[in-house]
């Protein structure tokens, strides 16, 4: 419980951090579906890899003003020139192949024969219960692996099954909110 009475998913909480508080209250596990959206998040879960998702979201701001909010038909413009003007921008995580993971990932949304958002919903396990505790939270199902296994057969990188599911939580496509947890998702 926090000070505000409520009861939280314990990862919201641990690090006292406000930011992480107000995306979890606001934004983790709500059903997104938005092609731009659910771009973004993809890049956003690429960039993570490795870090601390706190970290992503203090930079969120900076990702969106550098890559274009993330239009996934701008962004897959992008030229070498692009490249180098986000390698230097401090704002964001200046990682050479996840800056072009995500210039590449906008090439294949733009590709794609079919919806971002109808792709990725295609992939949603049946509604289960919510798990009692973070311990009961996978961090990769079968349905993460057939995700990831598709996504990269549309030509999308930085997108394995742990990636895929962190997707999958962050976007509402299973509900990992503790039992517990104040926040309802359905």
């Amino acid at each position: 419980m926090t000070e505000d009475g409520r009861v939280r998913c314990g990862w919201a909480v641990q690090s006292g951090d406000p930011v992480y508080r107000d995306y979890h209250d606001t934004e983790w596990g709500r059903p997104l579906r938005d092609s731009g959206a659910l771009f973004e998040r993809i890049s956003l879960e690429a960039f993570q890899s490795g870090l601390s998702w706190l970290t992503i979201l203090r930079k969120r701001e900076n990702f969106r003003a550098a890559f274009d909010r993330f239009d996934a038909g701008t962004v897959a413009e992008y030229t070498d020139d692009d490249v180098e003007r986000l390698m230097a921008d401090a704002g964001i995580v200046r990682n050479r192949a996840k800056i072009l993971a995500t210039i590449s990932n906008a090439r294949a949304v733009v590709d794609l024969d079919v919806d971002l958002g109808e792709l990725l919903w295609s992939f949603a396990p049946e509604p289960r219960p919510r798990p009692a505790d973070l311990d009961q939270v996978p961090a990769v199902t079968p349905e993460s692996t057939a995700m990831a296994k598709e996504l990269k057969r549309r030509g999308f990188r930085f997108v394995g099954p742990t990636t895929a599911y962190a997707l999958m939580q962050a976007t509402g496509m299973v509900d990992d909110h503790v039992a517990a947890c104040w926040v309802r998702t359905q």
